[in-house]
């Protein structure tokens, strides 16, 4: 009876030094019972609900022991923060708050490129397969010291070893993206940034050099012509130089492949079809250009739902008519019933810029007398035009001479180029291509082989023509057709293989040049028909005689037996 009533006043002291000092830190009222009972302080209940904390435990905190993050008895002590209980093996690299890569089920990170997107440098294209290590350096791969974030920062070994075309040189822009896709795999082909011309369609070309034929670093020109010039000029259905149609090629086409569809908005400077009497009136061009192969021909009579006895009745009485579709075309140039005037039926056809010109730009005193030389408008731009210098060369002011009426004197030819300098043979062939040997400068172009040849003449090692001091008037040993066969005044210059003992003696240069790669190299034992024996034997008495090419020559210069 004593001792369970001892028993009793333990328990009351113990409860009562409690509730004035909770050892947990709670707060006064909390029930004991809750996680301990009255046979043993050390148990633990686990009906106690972590979730009312604060701090849910889930994943791997669901099988921690308490004491593991309560390392004293004042619960309230613990930290809710990842660190305070973890290591940061990143060294404060990326933040404090883990969560923000990892998850309490595993440390690993299985989300690397999501979380890369949250950050200022998204991983695309190449770098998506890339090794972190390759970009984050450190010597942990568990600390990410903060990057740069521009191309450069990562890619300047790429930038200054690039040599096609060398970026250092041409001074081409550090931020890489101005000219390399982010989201590419390459540097090349697909992975270029295009943007500023899109290459779409037709254009889609991943070989770079079937536009940029020269170099990359020399800008091209996004005018159409300047690439689809020779489609231009040899596209014959309808031919577009003998209808002078604008060079700008999207007034027609899109980038469509093989140029179609096409549509020819520009008709109506030409007759009107999308306007006026014929809008609406056709489907097809074949409607009225009955004959696809030539667009220049074309049909009236054919089209309108009329016969010739009719069309014959409505023109009783006017001076000229003809039933046929040039006839229509002569008198109702806009396609109206009216009569109307038809400018190129008279001696001064309107062609090219002449068609959109305005009536008194020519017709300035009257339409009477209008002089139909080229000069009468345009001397102002024959003056004025300096390369070439139209008039210090005396070029002829009749400008049809070079010119036909595309806008911008565009094409130009120079049909009399051999009053100044004669085009034969090699020249000739390439006499359409002015900019091969004018360079774009008209007025200072060499008119000497040398001139333009000087780099074939410095580079010509079979033989050295420099080590050989060769003639520079290339004349002398080759012709305009070709370099190849050549001449040579080897005779007068070097040794007399033409004329005297040694006319006829020979076929081939490597008869005597044995060494191909060097013609300062030469034989004489080698080409003749005798041996040392014999020779030693006709040189007896000769002083300082020596049975070697060199000496040969040294001696007998002119190849003769005796000088």
């Amino acid at each position: 009876m004593f001792k369970v009533s001892l028993n009793i006043l333990f328990v009351c002291i113990a409860v009562a030094g409690f509730a004035q000092k909770n050892p947990h830190g709670f707060e006064k009222g909390t029930d004991c019972r809750t996680c301990h009972s009255t046979e043993d302080w050390s148990f633990v209940s686990t009906s106690f609900n972590h979730d009312s904390t604060g701090f849910v435990l889930t994943g791997q905190h669901r099988f921690a022991r308490c004491t593991d993050c309560h390392t004293s008895l004042a619960f309230s002590e613990a930290q809710s923060s990842c660190v305070s209980c973890h290591t940061d093996l990143h060294a404060g690299t990326v933040g404090l708050d883990c969560n923000r890569c990892h998850e309490t089920n595993s440390w690993l990170v299985q989300n690397t490129l999501e979380l890369h997107e949250q950050s200022r440098f998204p991983l695309l294209g190449a770098h998506k397969v890339v090794d972190c290590a390759d970009c984050h350096t450190a010597a942990s791969h568990l600390q990410f010291e903060p990057l740069g974030s521009e191309c450069i920062d990562c890619h300047q070994k790429d930038y200054q070893a690039t040599t096609n075309p060398n970026h250092v040189q041409t001074g081409f822009s550090t931020n890489c993206i101005d000219c390399h896709r982010i989201d590419a795999f390459e540097w090349s082909a697909s992975g270029i940034n295009h943007a500023f011309f899109p290459l779409t369609k037709g254009h889609a070309l991943n070989d770079c050099a079937a536009c940029h034929t020269n170099n990359l670093t020399e800008p091209l020109s996004t005018d159409c012509f300047s690439c689809h010039l020779s489609d231009y000029t040899l596209t014959t259905n309808p031919s577009h130089q003998s209808l002078d149609f604008d060079y700008d090629c999207t007034q027609c086409h899109t980038t469509d492949p093989d140029w179609k569809p096409a549509e020819f908005r520009d008709h109506d400077p030409f007759f009107p079809i999308y306007s006026g009497e014929h809008k609406g009136e056709w489907n097809h061009c074949t409607d009225c250009h009955t004959q696809p192969e030539n667009y220049a021909l074309f049909s009236c009579i054919d089209c309108h739902e009329h016969n010739r006895s009719e069309t014959d009745n409505e023109h009783q009485g006017i001076s000229g008519y003809t039933y046929a579709s040039t006839s229509c075309f002569a008198c109702h140039p806009t396609g109206d019933a009216e009569s109307g005037f038809d400018h190129n039926a008279t001696a001064f056809p309107l062609t090219g810029s002449h068609t959109s010109a305005d009536c008194n730009a020519c017709h300035t005193s009257g339409f009477a007398s209008t002089s139909t030389l080229c000069s009468s408008c345009h001397l102002t731009e024959y003056y004025a035009t300096l390369n070439p210098n139209h008039a210090s060369i005396g070029l002829s002011n009749n400008c049809d001479d070079c010119h036909e009426t595309g806008p911008g004197w565009d094409p130009a030819s120079f049909p009399n180029h051999n009053e100044y300098h004669a085009l034969n043979g090699a020249h000739a062939v390439v006499s359409a291509d002015c900019y091969l040997c004018h360079q774009g400068d008209y007025n200072n172009t060499p008119n000497s082989c040398f001139g333009c040849h000087s780099a074939d003449y410095n580079s010509t090692n079979d033989p050295n023509h420099v080590t050989a001091q060769f003639s520079t008037d290339c004349e002398t040993c080759h012709s305009e057709s070709a370099w190849t066969p050549s001449t040579f005044d080897h005779d007068n210059q070097y040794f007399p293989i033409y004329s005297g003992a040694h006319r006829e003696k020979w076929n081939n240069c490597t008869e005597c040049h044995t060494e191909p790669s060097s013609y300062a190299m030469f034989s004489c034992t080698v080409c003749h028909e005798h041996n040392q024996t014999e020779m030693n034997t006709k040189h007896n008495e000769v002083a300082g005689y020596i049975y070697d090419s060199v000496n040969c020559f040294n001696c007998h210069p002119t190849g003769k037996n005796t000088n």
